[in-house]
């Protein structure tokens, strides 16, 4: 083998070389709401009512989940009483013990999420840890799984269930919780500020950033979306990007990541139809995706797997393949080969 291909094949994953840090924002959406965003890193969402304070989504570790609570306490110092898990990935959830140091009594997740955190968890710590370090500063600190403490259930909306909501007070201030349907996980839950108009998506939606679709249904996603978008919400915290004020704004961000989804699955059933091999089909999609979505934050990181699991889902893998550190590195090698 030539020294140019061993290269190749022994080229890691572009999220391991990416190590900047990147410039945390937080800011005012409504008299309740606040986003925590990271310049297309994970956001998080903090609704602070007169009585306490719920955060949606925790970071990545305690010592990151910190920071945000250092954040909160420059605008109130209300007890921090409730965690929402929007889904299971460890991105989101390993932070949860920081808060539950400050006084949280309740970790918030749905049943779908639950299901996932039990079939897939560990696997998905290790896998995120080895392919995105810098996301997990100090995961020395991360004491293990995040369980949830409350578990909502929740029917899918785009088959005509309804789901199951959540409604707490925060004083001041009601949440909804529930589950719109699958799209980036089938456990997927959001926060909705109804009276603000204020919608924390997780990673349903986002904007200006890579979608990550590895574990996601993408056949149902679209729905979802159209559910989230019949909230006429007025202000967004997405999964990843920018908070976005104003409805056509939101509708910015809604109308981002339904494209991505479906050009994504329209290329893997257009893949899987024609035979092709993985690698193939990853030069297949990024014709259609490179031109629209290629200056994107993340968008070589996501994309491997992305493909990755379009190519699944279009020859009918419903249930996402687990995603392990050999996994990941199999997938790897076959797109290097």
């Amino acid at each position: 083998m030539s020294t140019s291909k061993t290269a190749k094949a022994t080229k890691a994953f572009a999220s391991q070389a990416d190590l900047t840090e990147k410039k945390t924002t937080f800011t005012q959406l409504s008299e309740h709401c606040w986003a925590y965003t990271t310049e297309g890193d994970p956001n998080s969402g903090v609704i602070i009512g007169d009585n306490c304070i719920m955060v949606s989504d925790a970071t990545a570790t305690p010592v990151m989940a910190r920071d945000l609570i250092k954040k909160i306490r420059t605008v109130s110092n209300k007890p921090i009483k409730y965690v929402l898990l929007t889904h299971y990935h460890a991105v989101r959830v390993l932070g949860a013990s920081a808060y539950v140091a400050e006084g949280a009594t309740e970790i918030i997740a749905s049943q779908g999420t639950l299901e996932l955190i039990k079939e897939r968890g560990a696997q998905d710590m290790q896998s995120e840890m080895e392919r995105f370090p810098r996301l997990f500063r100090n995961a020395e600190s991360v004491p293990g799984l995040t369980w949830p403490s409350m578990v909502i259930g929740g029917g899918n909306p785009a088959k005509g269930e309804a789901p199951g909501k959540l409604s707490i007070n925060l004083g001041g201030v009601v949440v909804q919780i529930w589950s719109p349907g699958p799209g980036h996980t089938r456990g997927d839950t959001i926060a909705w500020v109804e009276a603000e108009k204020v919608l924390f998506s997780g990673d349903l939606v986002e904007f200006e950033a890579g979608v990550y679709t590895g574990d996601a249904q993408l056949a149902e996603w679209p729905a979802t979306l159209e559910a989230l978008r019949a909230l006429d919400a007025q202000a967004i915290v997405p999964g990843r990007g920018e908070a976005m004020m104003g409805r056509a704004n939101v509708n910015k961000a809604l109308d981002y990541t339904k494209r991505w989804v479906e050009l994504l699955f329209k290329a893997g059933q257009e893949a899987a139809a024609q035979g092709m091999d993985l690698k193939a089909a990853m030069a297949h999609t990024r014709k259609s995706m490179d031109p629209v979505f290629g200056h994107v934050f993340i968008y070589e990181h996501c994309l491997p797997f992305d493909v990755s699991r379009a190519y699944d889902e279009a020859q009918g893998i419903k249930n996402p393949r687990i995603w392990t550190a050999k996994r990941d590195q199999e997938m790897w090698s076959a797109l290097q080969a």
